[in-house]
Order: C-alpha cells, then structure tokens, then sequence
C-alpha cells in the first residue's frame, strides 16, 4: 500500500480536510502503519514515544471509524475511551481529537483531577464520541454514576508504562473491568518492560503489534556530557553548573517527585530560583511553574519523567539528569527537549557508583560513548590535586589551609572505601582529575550555599 500521503491511508474528505488546515500531508511510520489496521478493526499494541505522531495514529481511524457507523451515544456515555496518565497529555490528546475531528461533527471531553468536577460532569451530561480522562477522576466520576463506561466500544491506553510508574494498575484493572468484552482495544507504551507486556496479555486479543525505531542518536546540536559524582554530593556540582549558566531555559530531571520537591528546597536555600513539577502538584501549581518557565527571566524547572510528558517550551539551553533514568528511552526523551528547531542545546548528566550500569545502557542505545567530562569551567586540575587531602578536610572545618599538626599516617583499613578500590572499578577519562577530588572543591566552595 502506498502510504507516503494521507490520501492513501483510506481516510475520509472530512479528515483529509482537517489535517491539511494542520498542514499535515506525510504520515510518520507510526501512523503508516498503524492506521489501516486500527481501521480494520484490529486490537493494536504499539511501541512509540512522545514525538512520533502516535496520536495521530489512534485518533485519526478511530474518528473514520465513529463516522462509518454514526449514532449518539446515551447520557453520561462515550463511544471512545482514552486514558492518560496525565492532565498535560489528556489535554493534549483531546485538543488533537477537536482538531482532527473538527470537519466531522466529533464531541469530545476531558475530565482529570486537580480541578472542580461540576464542569467536567456537565460536559458528560448527554453523552459525548471521545472521552479523555485520567484513571483518578475517571474512577471517581463513575462511583458517583455521573459517567458511564459500560457501553465503550474503542479503549484507548496510552502511556502505559507511566500509568505504572504512577501506581495506577489497580485503578486500569478496575476501569478495564468494567468495559464491554467486545470493544476494540489499543495500547501504547514508549518502553517494554516485563509489567507492561503482562498487562497488554490481558487487554489484548490477537493483537496487531507496531514498532516504531527509537531515537537511538539525539539531534546532533545537542550536546552531551557526563559527570561521575557521589549520590550525596551532587547538588554541590548542579549549584556550580546552575550559577555559571545565567542565561537561557534549564530543565533538570529528577527520578522522584519527593527527589524534586527536596532539590527545589535546596536550590531555594543557594539562592537559585526554582520551580518544581510533578504528579503530586494541583493543576493550578502545575500551570503557574510552567507559565513561570515560559517567562522572559524563567526559574530553572525541576521535573520527573512523568511531568515532564506535558511540557512543551521552546529555547530549553540545557537540561541536567541529576538521576540517570531507569529506561535508556527516557534518556532520549529528556535530552530531547533541548537543540529543538534547529538550535543548539546542551544535556550534562550526573552518574554515581550504582547508575553506572544505567550509563552504560544508554550508551548501548546510543551506540555511541557519551564523553565524561572530570573537570568544570574554572577549576584547575593542578589546583585542586596540589592540596593535601588533610589539609584540604581542615580547610572546610576551621579555614586553614596550611600549617597544624601534620595529618597522621593511615592504614588501609583507614582509608574511605572509594581509595581502597582497585583502580578498575572506577576508571576515569584520560586526562581528567579524580572525582573525588573534584567533587571536594566544589564542596568547599558551595557549602554555606547549601
């Protein structure tokens, strides 16, 4: 099938229509494959990232297919399901629906927590084509029977990995129980591990699946570098690099909402502005740290993974991973943000002892070495290894630097674990100073800061 045009895709006058006012005219892989066969009717379990046209992929056939065999569905009922384990990419996904299906007469709604329900509820009063939703709301919304599911014949899940990672199986176990078996089922995931293929077993019938390749080279103007620093010792090196970078938008990712909340107090404490982004903020906080980013003189952005999903802010400088993600995939995805439309960009990432199995995984993904960098901008190495590390523990505690008595002679069992390893555990770039040592300087210089 020549797919290499929407024209060919078997989609209606209706559709073709609204995705030329999008200024859409070549379907990405995603969507080259996955449309015909979601407008057949088949179960489809997709493998895509944010970025790939995967939206589209689902809400273009599943629009064709409402229209194929219109009627109205009932009062507090919808035809589509989708659910998103996000308010920024619920909102999204139902702003696409409007879009695509502005020509064909679709009524869509969103409904996700963090806001009052009454509007939400009234939006679902005579039912709707595609409904939208967060599990939360959603669950919350059917208890009080002011929605009903019972009658949904295309579930969309997306994002399945994030609902994971967000604790919500038990909410989609009970939502999927309580839809009708015949239904026409999708399933997106931007990663595979083993509990999301469980799950998409126990969604799926005789599934169709699509793959799309990952991302395995970033944009070549971004430009990567990795610091090996000390889990504990880390917002020492982000205060350096924060305070040397004075212009521009900086992202740094985080694994955990309570990891960002503490980073943002500490940061707050260095006298750098900050603005924390997660799971756990109101929809109002949400959207006045993402208003506050997009201002001329934006506060650096703290973000885990699963935030970060609904930000889309041009002229992102730098993004830092303070921790290296779990999915190599997610690595791609946070760098992504930055050297977006032709400019340039830069990602830094900090590595401890235990992520080091992480780097090298997204190294493999990569195919390429990402280059370590020992040293930051002024700080010589000369500097900072002519200090005896005696003296240099004094300096820190009382301000010498010099004179007193003379350190007294250690053992090896005496000496911290990091010098007792064999010099292969932790190599280091040719060239650079020993982490350890770096790190200690800029301790020294930042720690009335935090």
């Amino acid at each position: 099938m020549n797919t290499t045009s929407f024209d060919h895709l078997g989609l209606s006058a209706p559709l073709l229509r609204a995705l030329a006012g999008e200024g859409y005219t070549v379907p990405t892989p995603i969507q080259a494959q996955a449309v015909p066969h979601v407008l057949a009717g088949r179960d489809l379990f997709g493998c895509a990232q944010t970025g790939t046209g995967k939206t589209a992929a689902f809400a273009l056939p599943l629009i064709e297919r409402m229209l194929a065999n219109p009627h109205k569905p009932g009062p507090r009922r919808c035809r589509t399901l989708v659910l998103a384990p996000t308010r920024e990419l619920a909102g999204q996904i139902h702003q696409s629906f409007l879009a695509y299906g502005r020509h064909a007469g679709i009524k869509a709604a969103v409904i996700y927590g963090g806001v009052g329900q009454q509007s939400q509820a009234n939006a679902m009063m005579h039912g709707v084509d595609v409904l939208v939703a967060t599990p939360g709301r959603l669950l919350d919304l059917v208890g009080q029977r002011l929605v009903d599911i019972r009658s949904v014949e295309f579930f969309v899940l997306d994002e399945a990995d994030r609902m994971l990672d967000m604790g919500f199986i038990h909410d989609m176990r009970k939502i999927v129980a309580m839809l009708p078996t015949e239904r026409q089922t999708l399933f997106f995931s931007a990663t595979l591990p083993a509990e999301v293929r469980q799950l998409a077993n126990s969604m799926l019938r005789d599934p169709l699946e699509v793959k799309t390749t990952p991302q395995a080279t970033p944009a070549e103007t971004v430009s990567q570098s990795v610091y090996f620093v000390p889990k504990g010792e880390k917002r020492a090196m982000l205060v350096k690099i924060l305070r040397e970078q004075r212009e521009g938008r900086v992202i740094v990712f985080t694994r955990t909402k309570h990891g960002a909340d503490k980073l943002h107090r500490d940061l707050d404490k260095a006298g750098i502005p900050a603005a924390a982004i997660h799971g756990n903020k109101s929809q109002n906080q949400r959207e006045r740290a993402l208003a506050a980013f997009k201002s001329p003189r934006p506060p650096v952005l703290i973000a885990t993974d699963i935030a970060a999903r609904g930000i889309d802010v041009d002229h992102v400088s730098h993004v830092v991973n303070f921790e290296l993600p779990h999915e190599p995939e997610t690595y791609v995805h946070r760098i992504g943000r930055t050297g977006r439309a032709g400019q340039t960009g830069e990602a830094v990432s900090f590595c401890d002892h235990e992520e080091r199995p992480r780097l090298k995984a997204i190294e493999k993904l990569l195919r390429r070495t990402i280059p370590h960098s020992g040293t930051l901008p002024d700080m010589p190495e000369a500097e900072v290894e002519s200090q005896p590390r005696q003296e240099r523990g004094r300096s820190r505690r009382g301000g010498r630097t010099g004179g007193g008595r003379p350190a007294r002679g250690r053992t090896r069992s005496d000496r911290p674990r990091e010098e007792r390893q064999p010099q292969a555990a932790a190599p280091q770039p040719q060239g650079a100073a020993p982490t350890a040592t770096l790190v200690r300087k800029i301790v020294r210089k930042h720690r009335r800061a935090l």
